[in-house]
């Protein structure tokens, strides 16, 4: 995911500075945020943002380098080794992190400005950005005074035991580009909440979020360190995970990046909870109506463009009425308004980036060279001619051993797939290196509960595209590593002590 490296674009002969030219509504973004102050980068390396829907420069973020890495790391270890942070009780972290969430609300009109320029999605859509930031970050500040941080345990020798959870130390969260404020949430308020520091990396795509937080985290101030916000490439982020001083890695993103960073964590048993690809399947049983099923996965699927990690890509469904729900899926799919994302018409706005553009037309492309019946969509929509937009498309008669149907397109790319029987089709959906999410269709509950039990996926919903971070969020196989989201999302931060003494302790 390489990011344009550019020179700085020049007014009347002088060199503009950053908060010259940039249209965003941030405050530093010529800046890092490191050990609670704002930074000068250690070199002039800036990365480009792009408007997805005009393809007009946003706004330049600097770039961070080595040193720009080293020293937010150093920043972060010497919070946690040194700061008041870890040695405050739950309650006192609990108290900042709803002030977090309260100023992360107060930024909703920014976030919603940001997100659909970044990632592409609808503007309606981006404006809940700070509330859905919200409702995390109080749910992990709730949990301080119902988690079990410490707890008596009955040990086989000495008289008393403890069943301890301490902060894994310090933390580098990864995140990507296509939903940053939830997924900084639902890394960082459990981090935070646990005792654990900070150093958070954000895309070269979307960088803007994160500098929301790190100015929303200076406003209401932080302690020095807690939390450190830099942007950088695939080779500086690197650096990142292999640095000995970071106890753990937490990164949502591709299974083929999640792959690599599994592999260096290891190499110094570094702690990773790893949230990956999907291709998700959705089992269509015969007793479900096919325009309510046709017309829920095709609303699902314009979510943010396709840009879902969990999208029920895959629809496993009897041979007998394959054909009617690739005729159901091409009319519903056919209807839908792609076109810019601020406008409160506009179903679907564009991808994120030409290259991924690129990506899902190269997979059109090995659709139909592959036998699949392209049944609507595939192209680029008339009148569209600038910003990375693509059609809704859909293909029946997928061979799920094809390319479409095995591999992560990211994009609004529906792959129908006939199976013989209900035992067939649930075999088809696990039949996948995947195991993010899956949906039974079905009127009967308790079929539902059956089928979802079969498969061999984090999350199963019914009847819908469905997930849930309020419980938990992962997935099977290849799909990740840990959970992220609820109580399941805080135990990836904490490290598990058993004390035993001789005697009992005040307070037990």
């Amino acid at each position: 995911m390489g990011a344009a490296r550019v020179a700085v674009a020049t007014i009347g002969g002088r060199a503009m500075t950053l908060a010259e030219e940039t249209k965003a509504p941030l405050r530093h973004a010529d800046r890092f945020f490191i050990g609670g102050e704002w930074v000068e980068p250690s070199s002039d390396a800036k990365i480009e943002v792009i408007d997805s829907g005009t393809e007009e420069l946003f706004f330049r973020v600097a770039e961070a380098r080595e040193a720009d890495m080293s020293r937010a790391v150093s920043a972060a270890r010497e919070a946690f080794d040194e700061g008041p942070w870890p040695r405050m009780s739950h309650a006192e972290r609990a108290e900042f992190l709803r002030a977090l969430a309260a100023g992360l609300m107060e930024r909703g009109a920014d976030i919603g400005q940001l997100w659909p320029r970044e990632s592409g999605v609808l503007h309606g859509i981006a404006l809940a950005g700070g509330y859905g930031a919200k409702i995390i970050l109080d749910q992990y500040a709730d949990l301080a005074g119902t988690y079990p941080f410490e707890e008596p345990a009955t040990p086989m020798a000495g008289e008393f035991g403890l069943l301890v959870r301490e902060p894994v130390g310090v933390v580098g969260a990864i995140i990507p580009w296509n939903a940053p404020m939830q997924l900084i949430a639902n890394k960082v308020a459990p981090a935070l909440l646990a005792g654990c520091t900070v150093v958070l990396k954000s895309a070269p795509e979307a960088p803007g979020e994160g500098y929301v937080v790190a100015e929303v985290a200076e406003a209401i101030g932080l302690p020095r360190g807690v939390l450190n916000v830099v942007t950088a490439d695939r080779e500086v982020s690197e650096l990142l995970v292999r640095d000995p001083r970071v106890d753990k890695i937490t990164f949502t993103g591709s299974t083929a990046a999640g792959r690599r960073i599994a592999s260096l964590c290891g190499e110094r048993i570094a702690r990773c909870t790893l949230e990956l690809g999907g291709k998700s399947a959705a089992v269509i049983l015969d007793d479900m109506d096919i325009a309510t099923a046709a017309r829920t996965l095709s609303e699902a699927e314009c979510l943010m463009s396709g840009q879902v990690c969990s999208s029920l890509t895959r629809i496993v469904v009897s041979r007998a009425r394959h054909d009617e729900l690739v005729e159901a899926l091409a009319s519903t799919f056919s209807q839908v308004r792609v076109g810019d994302p601020f406008d409160p018409a506009t179903q679907m706005g564009p991808l994120a980036a030409q290259r991924q553009r690129d990506r899902v037309e190269g997979y059109i492309a090995k659709g139909v060279a592959q036998g699949a019946t392209l049944a609507a969509g595939g192209g680029r929509p008339k009148g569209l001619d600038r910003g990375w937009f693509v059609e809704p498309t859909v293909f029946g008669n997928v061979d799920n051993s094809s390319a479409i149907a095995q591999e992560e397109i990211f994009g609004p790319v529906l792959s129908v797939i006939p199976a013989e029987d209900e035992d067939h089709a649930i075999a088809v959906a696990n039949d996948t290196i995947y195991g993010l999410n899956a949906s039974v269709f079905t009127n009967d509950v308790d079929r539902a509960r059956e089928v979802a039990r079969r498969l061999r996926s984090g999350t199963v919903g019914h009847n819908a595209f469905r997930t849930d971070f309020g419980i938990a969020f992962g997935g099977f196989k290849q799909s990740g590593i840990g959970r992220e989201g609820g109580r399941e999302g805080l135990l990836p931060f904490l490290e598990t002590k058993t004390v035993i003494l001789e005697g009992r302790p005040a307070g037990y």
